[in-house]
């Protein structure tokens, strides 16, 4: 095995910090890998990974050695591609995850367009609301709404995704359409909790240029989009939710915006990759494709 492959099977070792995880996502034998590291150790003359039972982690030496090969890496993956980039159209099978309705009513009706672009690329399109590790899962990139953890990933900016306040025409009728915050106490919510850690959203909106949050009665709670929108939709209370979501029943009529004026902070959205410097060619356009998409049908 040569030096290139040694040093592609620490770095998967690494970020995946299991030797198990890390054969599965190469595709090769867990004792294969295991005996790529002891090769590429005895070759550097330094212990490079803590083994544990549970864990595999870098030591100081790992640490210092596994950002060598990051670059050592990108530079191979550019010169090999110096002259593929501009001689033939990007190619390749690409693993991408997004959020469940964003990736149903945006991105999934308007792929025939960057499939006829290029067609020498397929998609694994992952659609799910759920935390994807991108290592361990073998996913090329995720695309991310709300505010992002320290994860030690490339972060690209999209934008912010604009929320707004509806409320369906029978809830409005029976309870009265409230014009600012001060008459939300006299009003119901549907109440959204979260689906990772289970905690229901406060109503949040933007006075003088802070954020302001309170906690609304609501007599039903959800953790998914589609039900937070089915009962919104029942007249069980007000709900707070990205535009592009409710857009077809606001023009049918279905649902009504409140209080445009005291709207939440809009949600930031950002695509997610490993490592800057390991963006393929069908990476970058894909990516730059559903820049150009979601700025024009959300923001």
């Amino acid at each position: 095995m040569d030096r290139v492959d040694l040093f592609r099977i620490f770095i998967r070792v690494v970020d995946c910090s299991s030797f198990t995880r890390a054969a599965d996502t190469l595709g090769v034998p867990r004792s294969s890998v295991s005996a790529a590291i002891q090769d590429l150790e005895g070759r550097v003359g330094a212990r490079l990974l803590h083994r544990t039972t549970r864990k595999v982690s870098p030591t100081q030496d790992g640490l210092a050695f596994y950002e060598r090969c990051q670059r050592v890496i990108a530079d191979v993956e550019d010169t090999e591609n110096l002259f593929r980039q501009t001689a033939a159209q990007p190619s390749g099978r690409l693993r991408i995850d997004v959020p469940g309705r964003i990736g149903r009513l945006i991105i999934a009706p308007a792929l025939p367009d960057f499939l006829d672009r290029y067609p020498e690329i397929d998609i694994d399109l992952g659609v799910t609301d759920r935390a994807v590790n991108l290592v361990e899962d073998s996913v090329d990139c995720v695309l991310r709404v709300g505010p992002l953890g320290d994860s030690g990933l490339i972060a690209r900016s999209i934008g912010n995704l604009p929320l707004i306040n509806v409320a369906s025409p029978v809830y409005l009728a029976r309870h009265g359409t409230p014009q600012t915050p001060d008459e939300l106490g006299e009003h119901r919510a549907v109440n959204y909790a979260s689906p990772s850690n289970g905690r229901v959203e406060d109503w949040e909106w933007v006075e003088h240029g802070a954020l302001r949050a309170v906690s609304l009665h609501g007599r039903v709670t959800v953790n998914s989009a589609e039900a937070y929108i089915a009962c919104c939709l029942a007249g069980l209370g007000l709900i707070q939710i990205p535009a592009y979501d409710v857009k077809r029943h606001l023009e049918a009529g279905e649902l009504v915006e409140v209080m445009p004026g005291h709207r939440a902070e809009p949600m930031p959205m950002a695509l997610l990759y490993p490592h800057r410097q390991h963006l393929s060619r069908r990476l970058q356009v894909f990516a730059d494709w559903l820049e150009a998409l979601l700025k024009c049908q959300l923001l």
